[in-house]
């Protein structure tokens, strides 16, 4: 979800997507902003994780750690990258590039992961939404000419017939949106040069634009527009060149973004999965397809996240992952730019956790889910397996028992407690102890299980470049990365371990939580921990109560037991 910094003058508000690109004052020099989420609260008054001060105390018992693998299953990762290439993970089983399945896991040259959104004709970037596949499949059995068939449907299929009322009424209103905004913003584009020359040479100022008299509509929309601009400190004196710039920068990023929507996303008639894949997507039990095109060169969502677990400094880049010194990065592909589907999202899964991976981090979700109950296997499945799944609570502001997200872990939001034990629900806090709840972040006190750093993260992206990036998709690699270093020193520890250890040590606050209800609108009732998680903190929980020796998961009791201190290995 990204955040463009003009708005039109009959458009309320600022454009918000779903990952944020934000832009401080200089913030590419800022190299504290970029570590900002490892800071220790307890010293900064910053709610970082304290990432350094766990692996000094984890060190300091002698514990010698073991690497972790981390499946990211999301757009893809470029896995060449030089912050990434020494923390991906290498399947050494497979000979690189032969054609040859080498390993007989059905999957052909999988090095470093698999792509569930490819194949032998390339590779999906851009698909539609959810809500989208389903009004396409649903409307002529719920919707067609024949009104009598369409209610022995409706009442023989109540369940599907109410995901499609849902779907509907979002696909409606949302489609609509996303026309709008593509208008909108081409309309914005096309006014460029009128904008930059109604400056008249000089530089951008509240008191230049305020003495403009527009003669036209079109200078009349190009003023209003300005007006906002000269608001902002990042555009404030800036010369009409840069102002240019800026504006050229930001229309090609917003017309880009509502363009795929308004012509891809929300399109009944667009459909690339047949074309390019080439499986029956409505066959659950297809597996082996795909191909292993890792890295998805025009999205940068995978690899950001992917840094967020793994990153390593490297030349002039202060950036590192939670878990740099300890976690291997699997990628695996299945989120193309638009909704998951949930074939590939249960595939990635079973794939992951056949592979080695311990822990799966998905920054992802939708609205719907018609193959929700095939996800749930998956889920199930890598539960019996020990494996930790780290899930983002998701960008829509919103209560997620009253709107959920897609996929949980609560079969029924009535449920008092979900149906595994093994995934921990993350949301999306900040650096701005007033406002610390992003505010973009879903949240709830029961399926929403702790709050991490999500708004201002710098970490990777293609092109062996970085960028910042926002959304409770950052949130939850923080938490993977962390999840990856106690597993790294305590392997004995089981994923319902690892989670009390972090549910139960964050850091706290009661601040107004900025959410539209006035009941429970503080930080410390909107996620079931209260707080923002503390890794050191973490490390002791686990140590003190679940830590032993040479010993396995499932020796492992989940009752508390006082560990004494060890020695120190020098």
């Amino acid at each position: 979800m990204k955040k463009i910094f003009i708005a039109a003058c009959f458009m309320t508000g600022f454009a918000t997507f779903a990952q944020t690109e934000v832009a401080p004052l200089d913030p590419m020099q800022d190299k504290d902003l970029m570590t900002w989420y490892h800071k220790d609260f307890a010293s900064t008054n910053i709610y970082g994780v304290n990432t350094q001060n766990a692996y000094k105390y984890l060190e300091s018992k002698g514990l010698k750690p073991t690497p972790v693998i981390v499946g990211v299953l999301d757009s893809g990762v470029e896995v060449g990258h030089p912050g990434l290439i020494k923390n991906m993970w290498t399947n050494a089983n497979e000979v690189p590039n032969n054609g040859k399945d080498d390993d007989g896991n059905g999957y052909i040259d999988d090095v470093h992961g698999w792509n569930f959104i490819g194949g032998k004709n390339g590779d999906i970037t851009d698909d539609n939404l959810e809500v989208t596949r389903v009004v396409k499949k649903y409307q002529p059995i719920f919707e067609g000419d024949d009104s009598a068939k369409n209610k022995a449907n409706q009442a023989k299929m109540p369940e599907d017939f109410a995901m499609y009322m849902k779907s509907k009424e979002i696909f409606t209103k949302k489609g609509v949106e996303a026309k709008q905004g593509y208008e909108t913003y081409k309309k914005i584009q096309d006014l460029i040069p009128t904008m930059v020359g109604m400056l008249n040479g000089q530089n951008l100022t509240p008191e230049l634009v305020a003495a403009i008299k527009p003669t036209n509509q079109e200078q009349a929309m190009s003023a209003s527009i300005l007006s906002q601009m000269a608001q902002d400190p990042n555009v404030n004196g800036k010369s009409p060149a840069e102002v240019f710039v800026f504006l050229k920068d930001q229309m090609k990023e917003a017309v880009g973004y509502f363009e795929v929507q308004a012509t891809k996303q929300y399109n009944l008639d667009f459909d690339p999965r047949a074309a390019i894949v080439g499986d029956n997507y409505d066959d659950y039990t297809q597996k082996t397809y795909g191909n292993n095109h890792y890295a998805d060169p025009k999205g940068e969502h995978g690899t950001h996240v992917a840094g967020i677990i793994a990153g390593l400094p490297q030349g002039k880049e202060v950036q590192y992952g939670v878990g740099y010194k300890v976690a291997k990065i699997m990628a695996v592909r299945a989120v193309p730019n638009g909704d998951e589907r949930d074939k590939d999202v249960a595939n990635a899964v079973r794939y992951a956790v056949d592979n080695g991976a311990k822990i799966l981090n998905m920054s992802f979700g939708k609205p719907v889910s018609p193959g929700k109950n095939v996800v749930w296997e998956a889920f199930k499945y890598a539960q019996d397996k020990g494996v930790l799944l780290v899930k983002a609570a998701g960008n829509e502001n919103e209560n997620v028992a009253e709107n959920v997200y897609y996929p949980t872990n609560f079969k029924n939001v009535e449920d008092a407690k979900p149906f595994i034990n093994n995934m921990i629900v993350v949301g999306a806090s900040t650096n701005n102890n007033e406002f610390l709840r992003a505010d973009f972040s879903n949240y709830n006190q029961k399926m929403v299980n702790v709050f991490a750093p999500g708004e201002k993260i710098y970490s990777t992206v293609p092109a062996a470049k970085y960028a910042y990036l926002q959304g409770t998709s950052m949130a939850s690699p923080v938490v993977a990365g962390g999840a990856a270093v106690l597993l790294a020193y305590m392997p004995n520890l089981t994923p319902a371990q690892v989670t009390e250890s972090l549910v139960k040590t964050t850091n706290k606050s009661t601040v107004n939580a900025m959410i539209s209800s006035n009941t429970n609108n503080r930080f410390d009732l909107i996620s079931e921990a209260g707080g923002v998680i503390d890794l050191k903190k973490a490390a002791e929980y686990a140590y003190t109560n679940f830590y032993k020796a040479n010993s396995s998961p499932s020796t492992v009791k989940t009752k508390a037991v006082k560990k004494k201190k060890m020695k120190k290995v020098k």
